[in-house]
């Protein structure tokens, strides 16, 4: 008998990043933007991220300026080019 693939999982990714888009909305990205969403406060984004990395904070970091949700699995897209290298603990 043939195994089915098992979807994607969330819990499978190491980092999080929280941020807000260009609209003002809470951004939730993993690392490899396979898993995020979009949330009404900064609590709630946090609440999920801690909750799909096995509530691991040191996993969880936020993103200054702007995180724009890309679920197309090539990785969240920061506003600009240092970004990544200015994020922080959340």
């Amino acid at each position: 008998m043939k195994k089915q693939a098992e979807p994607p999982s969330c819990r499978r990714s190491s980092l999080f990043m929280i941020g807000k888009d260009s609209r003002g909305h809470w951004v939730v990205q993993d690392q490899r933007g396979t898993c995020g969403g979009l949330f009404v406060d900064r609590i709630k984004a946090l609440r999920f991220a801690l909750f799909e990395n096995g509530n691991n904070p040191q996993a969880v970091v936020m993103v200054p300026g702007v995180l724009e949700l890309n679920m197309s699995g090539n990785g969240p897209l920061p506003s600009n080019d240092d970004a990544q290298s200015k994020l922080q603990i959340a």
